[in-house]
């Protein structure tokens, strides 16, 4: 494709890594059930795409956060099993229900709505119990819940619902050794045996996230749910890159330089000249900015591939563009391609080198670009 006839801005997704990641995943949890979650637009990389290509590689399961991404699901074709767990008081379930999607209560009070919904739908619904075994954010505290499981018990036996799993959520699985770990998996086992004791044989019991299905075989039980690791990424940074893990970023996302000039020294670059040359050198315009989703406190820190050498983002990183400082070199060209992230194998920065450069984690830096980003996807079956 030509610089005149390519996109200003591109995010190329490879399908092939992610089927990859998932048959790698699939390897790892070893004989367990295998979710990849695809909330927040397939964490960035367009949610419906990634999650063919997920079922394609072997996922038992897609995953998603809220109501409107798991009847998108739906309404795209998709027929597979398919968990969404958060909702707020007064959402309508019906549709849902009437979808055949694996619905989430973590208290009574949506235990009811689900019921009420299945009711309203004539059909029983599919219902997961979610217990807070330390997270404390969604979830069912230990002491409401033998309430909760009682009342869901009897929502079986009436026909209501079917309770098709028990889980949780780790807090720590990315750091391997930290105590949060063996403490929630013990609540988990707890509530497992409150569930038991109560009539409860759910289909599966899921605790592990993207870390512990890499690191903690003893939490796959049932079913694993891998989110980041799907897309390639290391959910432990600290404990291995992603190539340690045996996966392959799927995303690169690349901009076409909007201008090139020669300055002097003591020029400021972009807004409050948090930037000034020490010498003559070229910059170079690159056509995206906190507006698309880089962030502003990459400002004078982060770097991009240009022509295979890295460039440094100078200046205030604005709505729109920013500015690299290429040096002087007499080889770039407007129309040129920028390389903000990828893979890594050719020298260009990666997720998790974008994470470290503004101080959090390679999820927030995939999922926050924005729509103004084309996205091509490569390795696509017919």
């Amino acid at each position: 494709m030509s610089a005149a006839s390519s996109p200003r801005v591109e995010a190329v997704i490879d399908l092939g890594a992610v089927r990859a990641n998932v048959a790698r995943l699939r390897d790892v949890a070893q004989g367990s059930q295998l979710m990849v979650v695809v909330k927040a637009d397939g964490y960035g990389h367009g949610m419906q795409p990634v999650a063919r290509a997920a079922r394609e590689g072997g996922a038992d399961w897609l995953g998603v956060a809220v109501l409107e991404e798991a009847l998108a699901l739906r309404s795209a074709g998709d027929e597979g099993r398919l968990l969404c767990w958060l909702a707020t008081s007064g959402e309508s379930y019906d549709a849902a229900v009437r979808a055949d999607i694996d619905l989430t209560a973590s208290s009574r009070g949506q235990l009811g709505e689900v019921v009420a919904a299945a009711r309203s739908a004539g059909v029983c619904a599919r219902l997961q119990l979610k217990v807070d075994t330390g997270l404390s954010r969604n979830g069912c505290l230990p002491s409401d819940w033998p309430h909760l499981v009682a009342a869901a018990a009897d929502a079986q036996r009436s026909g209501d619902v079917m309770v098709t799993g028990v889980w949780s959520h780790l807090a720590c699985a990315d750091e391997p050794d930290h105590p949060a770990n063996d403490a929630q998996q013990q609540v988990f086992d707890e509530a497992l045996g409150v569930a038991a004791h109560s009539g409860l044989d759910p289909e599966v019991r899921h605790l592990a996230n993207s870390p512990a299905t890499l690191t903690r075989p003893a939490a796959h039980y049932d079913l694993v749910r891998t989110g980041l690791a799907a897309y390639g990424l290391s959910p432990a940074p600290r404990v291995a890159d992603a190539a340690g893990f045996g996966l392959r970023p799927a995303l690169t996302l690349t901009a076409r330089l909007a201008a090139v000039k020669r300055v002097p020294e003591g020029m400021g670059v972009s807004y409050g000249h948090t930037f000034v040359t020490d010498r003559p050198t070229t910059l170079g315009l690159v056509p995206l900015g906190y507006g698309d989703g880089v962030p502003r406190v990459a400002a004078n820190r982060a770097e991009v591939l240009v022509h295979g050498r890295r460039a440094r983002v100078v200046g205030s990183i604005c709505m729109d563009q920013f500015v690299v400082d290429l040096g002087l070199v007499d080889d770039v060209a407007v129309g040129d391609e920028a390389v903000l992230l990828g893979t890594g194998e050719a020298g260009e920065p990666t997720a998790q080198d974008w994470a470290e450069w503004t101080g959090t984690i390679a999820y927030e830096v995939v999922t926050r670009l924005g729509g103004r980003i084309v996205r091509r996807y490569t390795g696509v079956r017919s």
